[in-house]
């Protein structure tokens, strides 16, 4: 990721391009990527401590720009890393036209 829009507490370290919790509880995680080529299969993951939790995949072999998004509510321990994958695929204009927001939603 390319830039931060919000970092309530700094969090996320935009260096990284990851998200260090502050404490244990749940979390909303969302993401939002955008394919670059036609022909071309692009898969995105969202990982917590480098394990896989959720995947989006945009594969659709006749068009340009196909986006592809999840979410998830996640329980997270304090400390843990939470950041995405890109496994395959290029994304259009890099992390630019692609979203990856959290909060926690639940304190534990």
């Amino acid at each position: 990721l390319d830039s931060v829009l919000v970092n309530i507490g700094n969090h996320f370290d935009l260096k990284a391009s990851v998200f260090q919790a502050p404490r244990r509880g749940i979390y909303s995680f969302s993401f939002h990527v955008v394919k670059v080529y036609n022909r071309q299969t692009i898969q995105v993951n969202l990982m917590q401590n480098d394990y896989p939790v959720i995947s989006a995949f945009a594969g659709d072999q006749d068009v340009t720009r196909e986006a592809a998004s999840n979410g998830v509510l996640l329980m997270v321990e304090r400390e843990d890393r939470v950041y995405l994958k890109l496994e395959r695929g290029t994304l259009m204009g890099g992390w630019k036209y692609s979203t990856f927001s959290g909060f926690l939603v639940f304190p534990l």
